[in-house]
């Protein structure tokens, strides 16, 4: 965390200096504003706090409800978004208070007494080190809180407008504020009271049964698997020995459960098979209580009981695997013609059940991709075509999704001697990399360059998160993560890895450098605007391969040194060395004579490219950022 470059800071750092809209910013809705957040779900917030770091940016987000969730139903958190979550300030704090998940138990008929559970196969959560970060459980209402914490420190200032419903909207084909959004207030002395709001851009944030889908004319595809579940979020006392580890138990009764520990030390939540659904029954299935949900469960558990003291929240769902025809307002036979003004996000646009942990964790990564392209665009940064890149990215994703689940589902359904030993545990450890939120690899691309060069760097594979590693920060001698330096600011990232000369030696990182900031062709010149600061746009660090002790920052090309705050200090962290014990180049593949790996705003690999290719870097960014207009020189 940086701060004092704008003068002493007493207070708490995480406080950003309010600016442009958050300088004035109205407790009222305006009727005016650029994007509108409909929904303060994992999706529709994350949007927000992304948003909220474009001081120029008038965002604000909506939702019926009287004011922040008190119970999630969501709680399971993959590793890729506690990654995530590092970039917005906040993945320690989580952890603190979350349950993580290290092993997972798999229990099943006794062999030789069918009428009892034994258990069986114990894999570890992350059995290949796949990621650095924690698989965690955790109240989905305390993401949301971090995510408005966020966003009220944000230059901004931004915060939820609660007591808002959305009715229906209306697109013209011209004006700055295309997008007329009619809300009707649902607390305080004014409810009942319509709101008339116009828009440049609308999120849809506002969960399965979407209005804003609705409005837009999105057409879930789908169907349902016919197969209902009870949840519970419960206080217990049994006798069960493995109730504070996440478990999957298959019963000989042919029901089976999924447990997963809560946060806090004594909550937990049990997903317990009901059984098949016809339509003849789906009412009665949707009216079991909780006690008979508890009475299923003792059933399955035998030869243990569950003696339920307290329930927080409980439910009664079927699983259904559904897919929007597409994430944004434009028809599918109008592609290219026209730009989206209005998009879908999370549960919008896909449903799924809740048992692989995914939904919420999906959601968020649709939010982010989204809402730095806004950003982007509205802040003058990226031409309009950016956003045709969110449904196209997103709608893969979410159908991957919804495959992966429809067999996962289906494997927790089948009763056990359908199954052969093992089967299930297999299945869990073979898809770690998905149930960890890490198989997402957005295609080529104006967003994504061609693999032409990844041999250059192997372990950051073109379209896939970037995958952080160890180094030593040159400047204070401090082992970091390269990758957790990535903050939710909105700025690309290029990593310089240098080639085999040491710093201030003539080498081919030199030239680059040298490029970076003297051509007129230089994305970080190219695109940047009177008065920007040299890493406003892209922030660009370097590692080099000799040990921090051999690297003398002195000679460390000015590109790596920038200049920062009003009394132009010298910023000091953006030069790295290997990490002896764990270099870099090694264990990511990365070539000896060096290369240049640029990384999106949303922390995704874009383009891989040899130290000389510096043509092939200007025309990769003049894809997606503006040059702009420049006064001319007398």
């Amino acid at each position: 965390m940086q701060f004092h470059h704008h003068g002493y800071v007493s207070g708490d750092p995480r406080v950003q200096p309010a600016a442009g809209v958050g300088l004035d910013r109205p407790d009222d809705l305006p009727d005016e504003v650029d994007v509108l957040v409909v929904g303060t779900g994992p999706a529709g917030m994350i949007a927000a706090a992304q948003l909220s770091q474009f001081p120029d940016v008038t965002t604000r987000i909506v939702d019926r409800r009287p004011g922040r969730l008190a119970i999630g139903q969501a709680d399971g958190i993959q590793a890729r978004s506690v990654e995530t979550f590092q970039a917005f300030g906040f993945a320690g704090r989580i952890a603190e208070e979350a349950y993580r998940i290290t092993e997972m138990c798999f229990w099943h008929p006794d062999p030789a007494d069918p009428t009892r559970i034994v258990r069986g196969e114990r894999p570890p959560d992350d059995p290949s080190g796949i990621s650095e970060f924690p698989h965690l459980i955790v109240n989905q209402a305390r993401v949301l809180d971090h995510f408005a914490e966020f966003m009220t420190n944000a230059p901004t200032r931004m915060r939820p407008d609660y007591g808002y419903a959305f009715r229906d909207l209306h697109v013209a084909d011209h004006g700055d504020h295309p997008v007329t959004v009619h809300l009707t207030r649902t607390t305080g002395d004014d409810a009942g009271t319509d709101k008339t709001v116009r828009a440049r851009y609308v999120l849809g944030a506002d969960g399965a049964h979407s209005d804003v889908r609705r409005a837009i004319g999105c057409v879930p595809r789908g169907d349902s698997a016919f197969h209902a579940w009870g949840v519970m979020d419960v206080l217990a006392v049994t006798d069960f020995p493995d109730i504070r580890l996440k478990c999957a138990i298959q019963s000989g009764t042919g029901g089976s459960i999924l447990l997963i520990p809560r946060e806090g030390g004594h909550l937990f939540r049990m997903y317990v098979d009901l059984g098949e659904v016809h339509p003849d029954t789906r009412d009665a299935v949707r009216a079991t209580t909780i006690d008979q949900i508890v009475d299923h469960a003792n059933t399955i558990l035998r030869p243990y009981t569950l003696d339920v003291r307290s329930v927080a929240w409980h439910s009664v769902y079927e699983v259904g695997h559904r897919v929007t025809d597409r994430f944004d307002d434009v028809p599918l036979d109008q592609r290219g013609t026209r730009t989206p003004r209005v998009f879908i996000a999370g549960d919008a646009c896909h449903t799924h059940s809740a048992k692989a942990g995914q939904g919420m964790n999906v959601s968020m990564q649709d939010g982010f991709n989204l809402a730095w392209k806004l950003g982007h665009v509205l802040s003058g940064r990226s031409p309009e075509t950016l956003l045709a890149t969110y449904s196209a990215e997103r709608q893969v994703i979410a159908q991957n999704l919804i495959d992966f689940d429809r067999e996962w589902s289906s494997l927790m359904a089948r009763r056990p001697e359908e199954l052969d030993p093992g089967e299930l545990a297999a299945f869990y450890v073979r898809t770690t990399e998905f149930l960890f939120g890490f198989m997402t690899e957005y295609p080529p691309s104006m967003l994504v360059a061609d693999p032409t060069h990844q041999h250059l760097a192997t372990g950051f594979p073109l379209g896939k998160r970037f995958k952080s590693a160890p180094v030593v920060r040159v400047a204070d001698a401090n082992p970091l993560h390269l990758g957790h330096q990535h903050r939710a600011d909105g700025r690309w990232r290029v990593y310089a890895f240098a080639d085999r000369p040491a710093a201030g030696e003539r080498s081919a990182l030199a030239d680059w450098a040298e490029w970076m900031t003297t051509s007129p062709g230089s994305p970080v010149l190219a695109h940047a605007r009177e008065g920007d600061a040299l890493d406003a746009l892209l922030d660009v660090k370097v590692v080099y391969q000799q040990r921090h002790v051999d690297v003398d920052v002195t000679r460390v090309p000015a590109l790596f040194l920038p200049r920062t705050g009003p009394f132009d200090l010298v910023d000091y962290e953006k030069v790295f060395a290997a990490d002896p014990g764990e270099d870099v180049f090694e264990r990511r593949g990365v070539d000896r004579d060096g290369c240049v790996v640029v990384v999106r705003p949303d922390q995704y690999v874009a383009a891989v490219l040899p130290l000389d290719a510096t043509a092939d870097l200007a025309a990769f960014f003049r894809q997606h950022l503006l040059v702009p207009a420049r006064e001319p020189v007398d």
